[in-house]
């Protein structure tokens, strides 16, 4: 009986083996994506790295841009995780006819959400590559689609939307937008930077006492510039 054969059970152990194996491939072809990019890693390479033989990818994901979308869907599948609830919440705050304070505390929560992401409950190295190549747009666009539909865009709608209230502005202004970006670059600098941060720092790496740190700054700047922006707006009013 030849590989594929075998990973076609119907049995519930069969099932939970050949989850197991999925799961495997995807983990090797992000550490693999993210340190050789999209064409220079061989699906030879990852079929060796997760212990499987070459067949099985193509069982699992058809070709290698299919499984290059499965990766971006379980970054995205784990992200959401995090940021979702706190998205959840902040829409809620927007539907009800929130105090300024709840605005703001919405938009805080949604930093400390990325940040407890970024730091605390893991985006490994390899994801944190596998990223930074899907940034530069030097890798196909599956990974952008799928992020962007499945994250990004929810977190910058929500986003928007707050500050937009907040700030007496649109959504879509690109004021509000710009705002928006500038506040999560506070967090994103040691994301896709953490060489030059965690030097500059004198750190070895972000455990969970210093994320709290960071959030805990992050949180401060951000809640004196969206009340700034607002007292501004007021104002002008």
């Amino acid at each position: 009986m030849n590989d594929l054969k075998r990973l076609r059970r119907s049995s519930a152990g069969g099932y939970a083996r050949g989850d197991e194996t999925r799961q495997r491939i995807i983990e090797a072809a992000i550490e693999l994506f993210g340190d050789h990019g999209f064409e220079g890693a061989s699906t030879r390479d990852i079929a060796t790295r997760a212990g499987v033989n070459a067949p099985a990818l193509q069982y699992y994901f058809e070709n290698k841009e299919g499984l290059y979308r499965a990766c971006a869907e379980y970054i995205a599948d784990e992200a959401w995780v995090n940021v979702g609830p706190v998205v959840h919440h902040a829409a809620e705050v927007l539907r009800s006819d929130s105090s300024t304070q709840a605005l703001i505390d919405a938009f805080v929560r949604i930093q400390e959400a990325i940040a407890d992401r970024m730091f605390i409950k893991g985006c490994m190295p390899n994801q944190r590559l596998f990223f930074a190549r899907e940034q530069a747009g030097q890798e196909p666009s599956i990974a952008s689609e799928v992020l962007t539909k499945r994250i990004r865009q929810p977190l910058n709608d929500v986003g928007a939307n707050l500050i937009a209230r907040i700030t007496g502005t649109r959504a879509d202004d690109p004021v509000t937008l710009i705002r928006m970006l500038t506040l999560h670059g506070q967090l994103l600098m040691f994301h896709v930077s953490p060489r030059t941060t965690l030097a500059l720092l004198g750190w070895d790496e972000i455990d969970a006492e210093k994320a709290d740190m960071l959030k805990a700054i992050v949180g401060t700047q951000t809640r004196a510039l969206l009340k700034q922006w607002h007292k501004e707006s007021s104002a002008a009013r």
